[in-house]
């Protein structure tokens, strides 16, 4: 590798959720990826073992909490507890996504609160910072006690459109609920474009029904944006709405593309032109179709880690490389 990165302090262990993501980010730091081993007991638990001193080197561990969530969730714990033992001077979770985010609040009676659980359970294994990307909600941040990194993918997926040429007046960005207004207004400020919001009621968990468009999109070019794709149902349903209005194209975005069960099948007999996701979860390449187009975070998190580990500011990464480049 020709980049070396100057501190051999500095060092990066990949779990099994994303290892080619976690490729692309010890290529942007410089380092090459730690050697550990992971693998299973008959029974499934998990035995994990690190095969180099880490004695007094920051560590930063690579981990999405994606399906198959428990199993990436105990990797990351046991993993934690491994580098704790072998004297880590600091072990910094990079989480591109966060899993069980979704429950952040008692919505009902008797309900868990799994992001804060989660929360819990990284800093009682023995974590010491979290770098993460595009929260559910960027209020779980106060879930931790330590210092929480929260990046954002909005920047990248701008630059995607800006260099399709979709910016300005004939462009709409659309947040699919209320509850994303904040983001597709940021995506909406790189665009210089208006926003429009889906007015949606949801009788129960992953399933959606659209109710009303506020904004015009009659003859615009609209582009959907949220956090996290899951079974689609939210996303397609909003995209048939938008064209039912009259918008000419309908391209949709998110940072997470779970895309589990249904959501493939749906997204292909959508009005969706182009579905544009990033690398934080990976996708088997059979599941990228010719719909999905697949931007990656790796040199944005690699940045990321070099400026923690440097003690420079982590702000600048909230740019899109267009305001950079004008500056």
């Amino acid at each position: 590798m020709s980049n070396h990165y100057s501190d051999p302090r500095l060092k990066i262990f990949a779990l099994n959720s994303n290892k080619p993501l976690a490729e692309k980010i010890a290529q942007t730091v410089g380092v090459e990826l730690g050697k550990s081993s992971v693998r299973k007991f008959s029974d499934g638990e998990i035995q994990m073992n690190i095969e180099e001193s880490i004695r007094g080197s920051h560590v930063y561990l690579i981990q999405s909490t994606s399906s198959p969530v428990n199993d990436n969730l105990m990797e990351l714990l046991i993993m934690i507890d491994a580098m704790k033992r072998a004297s880590a001077e600091t072990i910094n979770i990079v989480m591109p996504y966060y899993g069980y985010a979704r429950q952040d609040r008692k919505a009902r009676s008797r309900e868990p609160i799994t992001a804060k659980l989660v929360a819990d359970m990284l800093m009682t294994a023995g974590s010491d910072r979290l770098l993460t990307l595009d929260l559910h909600a960027a209020q779980i941040q106060g879930f931790f006690d330590i210092p929480v990194d929260h990046l954002m993918a909005a920047p990248l997926i701008a630059d995607y459109f800006i260099d399709k040429g979709l910016v300005g007046d004939d462009i709409v960005v659309v947040s699919p609920d209320h509850g994303g207004v904040t983001r597709a207004r940021k995506l909406a400020e790189y665009l210089k474009a208006p926003i429009a919001i889906i007015d949606k009621r949801r009788p129960r968990a992953n399933v959606a029904e659209v109710m009303n468009i506020i904004g015009n999109v009659d003859g615009k070019k609209c582009i959907l944006i949220d956090d996290m794709i899951d079974t689609a149902g939210t996303i397609t349903l909003a995209a048939n709405a938008l064209s039912k209005a009259g918008a000419v194209e309908v391209y949709a975005s998110c940072t997470h593309p779970v895309l589990s069960g249904p959501a493939l099948e749906r997204i292909e007999n959508s009005t969706i032109k182009r579905l544009v996701v990033t690398d934080s979860i990976y996708l088997s390449p059979e599941r990228v179709t010719d719909k999905v187009d697949q931007i990656s975070v790796g040199h944005l998190m690699g940045e990321a880690i070099k400026r923690i580990h440097e003690n420079r500011p982590v702000s600048p990464l909230f740019e899109t490389k267009h305001i950079m480049h004008n500056d």
